[in-house]
């Protein structure tokens, strides 16, 4: 397939970009570098540098097969902020490469969506079926672009398919998690093992769960990358499909700390606080739609499997002290 991948300079972009090329696919990159990075971009990727609204209809001229769409602004306090980047830049710019993909007569469409369109959830683990009811404009922003899918499934034809996942680590090969500002944990607590943090900060330890510290469900980011691959194959035209991506199982902010610890041979300091505000206890993915479906499986599903990767890649001279790219 000939493939656009908006947002390819990223993380989960340039690792998607990656597989999709081993699996001998011609595949276009579009990324403004706002936040992601030239060097994420894969060898044998063509590239345009240019934010989606401007440069997406340059993009498709060729023609394309299908569109793999991770380009947005994801930090949640900064869309508590700022919420008009969230709506224009995720919500506004979305819209416009929707109509853009109409016009080039695109027949496939996978979404990077986010289990943040969920909010507070009423049952764990989390399905497809929760209701949608964001917290914040980043979730709120995803969901909008979900319902875009939905009515141009209706109404014009396209196949879509919009992927839900929690948290996303680990690395494959030389792409890996690197975010000029850090707000995940796996790397945070990393960066304390590299000396470039003192401590990592533990929010909360009288939760309802075993050690009291939250818990998250972690995916590694080849798996995530594996189920766009199959996504493809699941755009049905007129049809919009949503699909939770997730190992099923979480793991304590404490765990990881400890797996972390564990990994790097380094003691990681941890200090615990007072909760913070909106911070559930559990969020796990139910992803049995996705294994029924796709077909698809995490088979790197073990929490120190994926921080080996992780810190193998945060290690590696020529990426660890770089500044890196966003999804």
């Amino acid at each position: 397939m000939k493939v656009l991948v908006t947002g390819g300079a990223g993380y989960i972009g340039g690792v998607v970009a990656a597989r999709l090329l081993e699996e001998g696919h011609e595949v276009t990159v579009l990324d403004d570098l706002s936040t992601g990075h030239r060097d994420a971009v894969p060898e044998g990727c063509a590239f345009i540098e240019g934010d989606i609204r401007h440069h997406a209809a340059e993009a498709l001229a060729g023609g394309a097969d299908a569109v793999l769409h991770f380009a947005a602004k994801s930090i949640v306090p900064e869309s508590m902020a700022h919420p008009e980047l969230y709506w224009g830049g995720n919500t506004g710019a979305s819209l416009a490469l929707l109509e853009a993909v109409r016009a080039a007569g695109v027949p496939r469409f996978v979404f990077s969506s986010t289990a943040a369109v969920y909010g507070e959830p009423e049952q764990v683990p989390i399905t497809e079926d929760a209701p949608v009811r964001p917290t914040n404009p980043y979730g709120a922003s995803k969901a909008a672009i979900d319902a875009a899918l939905a009515e141009h499934a209706r109404m014009h034809g396209l196949g879509a398919v919009s992927l839900r996942y929690f948290n996303v680590a680990g690395a494959h090969g030389s792409l890996g998690e690197r975010h000029t500002t850090e707000t995940h944990l796996i790397p945070i607590v990393l960066q304390v093992a590299r000396g470039e943090r003192d401590h990592v900060a533990v929010h909360g330890t009288d939760y309802p769960t075993p050690d009291g510290s939250c818990v998250r469900d972690y995916i590694h980011v080849t798996d995530l990358a594996d189920a766009h691959l199959l996504a493809l194959g699941a755009c049905v035209p007129g049809r919009h499909r949503v699909y939770n991506l997730g190992n099923g199982a979480g793991f304590s902010v404490r765990e990881v700390v400890e797996v972390c610890r564990e990994v790097t041979g380094h003691p990681v300091p941890a200090v615990t606080g007072p909760r913070r505000p909106g911070d559930p206890a559990v969020l796990v993915a139910a992803a049995d739609r996705a294994h029924t479906e796709l077909g698809w499986r995490p088979r790197r599903s073990a929490l120190r499997d994926i921080v080996a990767d992780a810190w193998a890649f945060h290690s590696a001279p020529a990426t660890g002290s770089a500044p890196g790219g966003a999804r």
